[in-house]
C-alpha cells in the first residue's frame, strides 16, 4: 500500500500543475493514470497540435505543454502510477483508500480527480474498420507519419479540422468531407481552414475504403444528391468524436450531471475529503479549457489543505514571495 497526503487521479495537464501545486503546499502527492505516460488526452490525442489559449504563451504544442508541465510537477517529487486505473474507492476515517484495476492500493488523506472526460474512445467510421492500422487512424499523435501522403479526413469538429489545418503543409494533398454544410468547429479554426489549399467538401460522407493491403482510395457520396465520387488517398483520419465514459467512478456515490461530477466553488464533491477539477467537473458556468482546469486544480489542492492538515491557512500566499 503507498500512503500519500494527496492522491490525484489523472494524469493530464490540470492533474500534472494540481501535482506541482500540492508540493508548493508542501504536501506528498501521488499521480494515477490508465494511460502509461503522463499528458492525458493532449499526449495521446493531439500532441503536435498548437495549443493558443494558454495564459503567457502565445503558442505551445500540445507535448511541449505536457513537457513542461511534468519539469514543473518534478519539483514536488510526485510517485506516478501510471497503466493503473482508479477501480474503487473508499472511506477509511481520516483517510480515502483507492485500489487500482490491477490490486494496487493508495490510501492518502484526500483525493484529487482531474480524470477529463474518463475513458475515451473514437467513434467508428461506417465503413472501412478492416482498415484501421493499414491506413485509417482516429488519431494523429505524429504529423510527420503522413508526410508526403494524400490524406481524407472524415468530419467537422475541432479535431477534425485542426488536423487538416495541420497537415497542409506536411501532406501531398489534405481533403475534408463532412456531412453537414455546418461545422461543429471554433469559428477561428474554420476561418483558418477557408484560407488554406484544404480542399473542403460538405455535404458528403465516406461510403466505401478500398485498396490491397493498405488503403489506395475512397469513394464518397454526396447526401443531398447521391452524386458518387473516388479519391485516390494513401491515409483516412476519422475525426467523429469520442465516447466517454466514467467508468468505476459512476459506483463511487458521486454526485453527477450529465456524466460529470458535481463540485462546489471549493471544487469539493460530495464526498468527504474527494475533490475534483478540470473537464469531469460540473458547476453553473462551468467553461472547459485547460487554463481553466489550471486554476480549478490550485482551487482544489488549497482548500484540501486544511483538510490534511488541520490548522493550515487555506490561502498559500504568493509563489513570489518564497525566496
Amino acid at each position: 500500500m503507498i500512503e500519500t497526503d494527496l492522491l490525484v487521479v489523472g494524469a493530464g495537464p490540470t492533474g500534472l500543475y494540481a501535482a506541482y501545486y500540492a508540493g508548493f503546499r508542501g504536501l506528498t502527492v501521488t499521480l494515477m493514470d490508465s494511460l502509461p505516460e503522463p499528458g492525458g488526452q493532449v499526449t495521446a490525442l493531439y500532441p503536435e497540435k498548437l495549443i493558443f489559449d494558454v495564459a503567457g504563451l502565445p503558442q505551445v504544442k500540445g507535448q511541449d505543454l505536457v513537457d513542461n508541465l511534468v519539469a514543473q510537477a518534478a519539483q514536488s517529487k510526485p510517485d506516478y502510477i501510471l497503466g493503473h486505473r482508479a477501480e474503487k474507492l473508499e472511506q477509511r476515517g481520516d483517510r480515502v483508500r483507492v485500489e487500482s484495476d490491477q490490486g494496487l492500493e493508495v490510501l492518502a488523506a484526500a483525493v484529487l480527480i482531474t480524470a477529463g472526460i474518463g475513458t475515451f474512445s473514437p467513434r467508428e467510421v461506417p465503413v472501412g474498420q478492416e482498415y484501421e492500422g493499414r491506413g485509417l487512424r482516429y488519431f494523429v499523435p505524429k504529423l510527420d507519419e503522413l508526410s508526403g501522403l494524400d490524406v481524407l479526413i472524415v468530419g467537422g469538429g475541432d479535431s477534425a479540422l485542426d488536423w487538416a489545418s495541420s497537415l497542409e503543409p506536411l501532406a501531398r494533398s489534405v481533403t475534408l468531407i463532412h456531412r453537414r454544410t455546418r461545422f461543429r468547429a471554433h469559428e477561428r479554426s474554420v476561418e483558418r481552414l477557408l484560407q488554406s489549399r484544404v480542399r473542403l467538401l460538405t455535404p458528403w460522407e465516406l461510403h466505401r475504403v478500398f485498396g490491397e493491403g493498405q488503403i489506395d482510395g475512397v469513394e464518397i457520396i454526396n447526401n443531398a444528391t447521391q452524386e458518387r465520387a473516388a479519391l485516390e488517398v494513401q491515409a483516412v483520419v476519422a475525426a467523429l468524436g469520442f465516447v466517454a465514459d466514467l467508468g468505476p467512478m459512476t459506483r463511487w456515490g458521486l454526485e453527477q450531471r450529465a456524466r460529470h461530477i458535481v463540485v462546489d466553488s471549493a471544487m469539493r464533491t460530495n464526498l468527504p475529503r474527494v475533490f475534483a477539477a478540470g473537464d469531469i467537473v460540473d458547476y453553473e458556468g462551468k467553461v472547459k479549457l485547460i487554463a481553466t482546469g489550471f486554476g480549478e486544480a490550485a482551487t482544489a489542492v488549497n482548500n484540501a489543505v486544511p483538510i490534511i492538515r488541520p490548522g493550515a491557512k487555506v490561502f498559500p500566499g504568493h509563489s513570489s514571495d518564497v525566496g
